[in-house]
């Protein structure tokens, strides 16, 4: 949620009626559950392979979750890989675990963006590709 943080201080300086949406792994989904709660909810030990997304939240984030985060959405493990394949396949970018949630999310709920114009943060890089399922062989 470091990303976001960033994200909703910059946006709500310079585009304050931009819709801000958070996207986490549904194995990792503390800030999602905690956007629900109203209030943090820990996360001991989460489990994805977005391992970017797996450091829990703390208050300084909250703040900015809480007071600028339209909605937070979830994606499954196989969601994100399929995200991370299809940007691989269709624009030959290597794209991190972590960073293909949001795409995942996009992908997986087209109704709340439909008609919108929409942005992605796009970070790569941190990839073991050998790692990656469609790699092997």
């Amino acid at each position: 949620m470091g990303m976001i943080s960033g994200c909703c201080l910059t946006l709500s300086n310079i585009a304050p009626d931009v819709e801000i949406y958070a996207a986490e792994p549904e194995q990792a989904d503390d800030a999602y559950r905690s956007f629900k709660a109203g209030h943090i909810i820990a996360d001991d030990a989460p489990v994805t392979v977005a391992d970017g997304l797996k450091v829990p939240l703390k208050e300084n984030t909250w703040h900015f979750v809480s007071h600028h985060v339209t909605d937070i959405l979830t994606a499954s493990e196989q969601e994100i890989i399929d995200a991370m394949k299809l940007t691989w396949q269709r624009m030959k970018n290597v794209m991190e675990p972590s960073c293909a949630v949001p795409l995942a999310t996009i992908l997986k709920n087209p109704e709340v963006f439909r008609g919108k114009r929409v942005g992605v943060i796009i970070t790569g890089g941190n990839v073991d590709l050998d790692k990656l399922p469609w790699m092997k062989g």
